[in-house]
C-alpha cells in the first residue's frame, strides 16, 4: 500500500495542530510510521486517502458496535438535522433516550448527559466527593478515565505515599488526592484504606480495562471492592465508556453481577457522535444542580444528534434478541483462529478477551495488570501492527489498547483477516 497522500496531509497538519493530531494516539507514536488519514468508513471498513481499504478493528474506538454509518442510525441523523443540529434548551428527547437507559441498565435512577467520557468521569468523581465530603480516590494504574487532572496521576512508592504528577499542568495539590492501587491487587486497596481513613470518597475503576489492552478482573475482584466501598463509606464507580451496552446491555454491572453507585458512559450511546453521561442512585443524582449543590453544566450536552444516534443504535440492539450472542461469537471465532496461528507460529502470546473487546499481548504468561502488560514485546507488536495495515488491516496502533468488534464484521472479513495473518512473517523478529 502507498500513503503519499496521508504523509502529505499529516505534514500539513502538523503545522497547524499540535503533533499533527487532535488526540495522541492517532499520530502513530507507539507503533512508528505516518498515520493514516482516513476519509471514508461503511459496514467494516474503512478507506484512507490514498483509497486503500481496511477491515476495521477500532470502530472509532468502540461507538461503531453496529459498524461504520449504519443506514437506519443514518438516517435517523439525517431526519433530525432538518429539524436543527442543536437549541441549547430542553428537548423531549433527551427524555426519551434518559429513560430507555434508566429502563434497561441495573441500579440506576437518573441520568446525566454530557458530551465526552472525559466530561462523564470528571463530573462523576465531583458529585462522588460533594456527596460524601471526602476528597480522596483510589484510581487503577493503566485505567484511563480521561483526561481531566484527577486522573492524570503516576505511582507513588507504596500504598502511604500520594501519587505524582504525570503531566505537566497538573499540581502537586490535585495529585496529593488521587491514590494509585494495581489492577487486580485487592491488598493494596485495602492498604489504601487502611492509611486513608474516612478520607476517601471513591473508587473509579474501568470493570474491564480497556486502556492497557483489555484487562479482565480476576478473583473476584470487582466483587471485593464492592465489600471494601461499603465498609469504608465509598462510593463505587464504574467508568462503562467502553463497556457500557459492549459487553451486555446491562454493561459489565450486569455480566459480573456487581452494583456500582455511579455509572459512566459513552462510546456506543452516541451511535458514533461525541457523546458521555453518568448515572446512579436517586440519593445520589440528587445532589446535582440545580436541584442540588454540586455544580455541573454543558452547553451541548444531550445535543438532538448525538441523542438521536445514540437511541436508534440502542433500540437497534435491545430489538436483536441475538446481538450479543452473535458479536461475541465472532470475536471469539477471531480470538481461536490468531492464538491457533500464532502457536504454529510458535509465537509466544497471550490473548484477553470479554466479550467483543480483546487484545493479543506478546508476552509469556498471562496479563492481568499494568506492569504486565508493560513486559510484553510491544516491539513485536509494533511489527504485528504494520504488516497487517499494509495488507488491509487495522488495528489499534498501540500495543496498550483494545481491539473493538462490530456486528458488520462477518466470517468474510473474518477469513480475509486470518488469511493476512497465516502469510505473516515472523521471521525478522
Amino acid at each position: 500500500m502507498k500513503y503519499e497522500r496521508s504523509s502529505a496531509l499529516f505534514d500539513e497538519a502538523y503545522r497547524y495542530i499540535p503533533g499533527g493530531v487532535n488526540s495522541p494516539v492517532r499520530v502513530f507514536k507507539s507503533v512508528g510510521g505516518v498515520p493514516v488519514f482516513m476519509k471514508s468508513a461503511k459496514g467494516a471498513y474503512m478507506k484512507d486517502v490514498d483509497d486503500n481499504t481496511y477491515i476495521d478493528y477500532i470502530n472509532s474506538w468502540g461507538p461503531a458496535i453496529l459498524g461504520h454509518t449504519h443506514p437506519e442510525v443514518l438516517e435517523a441523523i439525517k431526519k433530525q438535522a432538518e429539524n436543527g443540529f442543536s437549541y441549547g434548551t430542553p428537548t423531549e428527547l433527551e427524555t426519551e433516550i434518559a429513560k430507555f437507559i434508566v429502563e434497561n441498565v441495573p441500579n440506576i435512577d437518573q441520568i446525566r448527559m454530557v458530551s465526552s467520557g472525559t466530561e462523564a468521569c470528571m463530573s462523576a468523581i465531583r458529585l462522588a466527593r460533594g456527596y460524601t465530603q471526602r476528597d480522596k480516590i483510589i484510581k487503577f494504574e493503566g485505567c484511563y478515565h480521561g483526561h481531566s487532572d484527577s486522573f492524570l496521576i503516576k505511582a507513588g512508592s507504596g500504598a502511604a505515599t500520594f501519587g505524582n504528577p504525570n503531566s505537566p499542568g497538573v499540581t502537586a495539590g490535585t495529585a496529593k488526592d488521587t491514590l494509585l492501587a494495581r489492577y487486580n491487587d485487592v491488598e493494596q486497596v485495602e492498604d489504601l484504606f487502611r492509611h486513608n481513613q474516612g478520607e476517601i470518597a471513591a473508587i473509579i475503576i474501568e470493570p474491564v480495562a480497556g486502556n492497557m489492552g483489555c484487562v479482565l478482573p480476576q478473583n473476584d475482584f470487582l466483587q471485593k471492592l464492592r465489600k471494601l466501598c461499603d465498609e469504608n463509606g465509598a462510593l463505587l464507580i464504574f467508568d462503562e465508556v467502553m463497556t457500557g451496552f459492549r459487553l451486555a446491555f446491562g454493561g459489565a454491572q450486569e455480566v459480573y453481577g456487581v452494583k456500582a453507585d455511579l455509572v459512566t458512559f459513552g462510546k456506543v450511546i452516541g451511535g458514533g457522535l461525541p457523546v458521555g453521561a453518568f448515572a446512579g442512585r436517586n440519593e445520589i443524582m440528587d445532589h446535582l444542580a440545580p436541584k442540588g449543590a454540586v455544580y455541573q453544566a454543558g452547553t451541548l450536552s444531550g445535543n438532538p444528534l448525538a441523542m438521536r444516534a445514540g437511541l436508534t443504535t440502542l433500540q437497534l440492539i435491545k430489538n436483536d434478541a441475538n446481538f450479543y450472542q452473535n458479536i461475541n461469537k465472532t470475536a471469539e471465532t477471531l480470538d481461536f483462529g490468531i492464538g491457533k496461528i500464532l502457536n504454529e507460529k510458535n509465537i509466544q502470546h497471550v490473548i484477553n478477551r470479554k466479550g467483543s473487546m480483546m487484545s493479543v499481548f506478546f508476552h509469556i504468561s498471562s496479563v492481568s495488570n499494568f506492569d504486565e502488560a508493560a513486559e510484553a514485546n510491544h516491539s513485536l507488536f509494533n511489527n504485528f501492527f504494520h504488516q497487517l495495515l499494509k495488507n488491509g488491516i487495522y488495528l489499534p496502533p498501540s500495543g496498550y489498547e483494545t481491539w473493538f468488534i462490530s456486528d458488520a464484521i462477518k466470517q468474510t472479513e473474518l477469513e480475509k483477516t486470518l488469511e493476512v495473518l497465516r502469510k505473516f512473517e515472523y521471521s525478522n523478529l
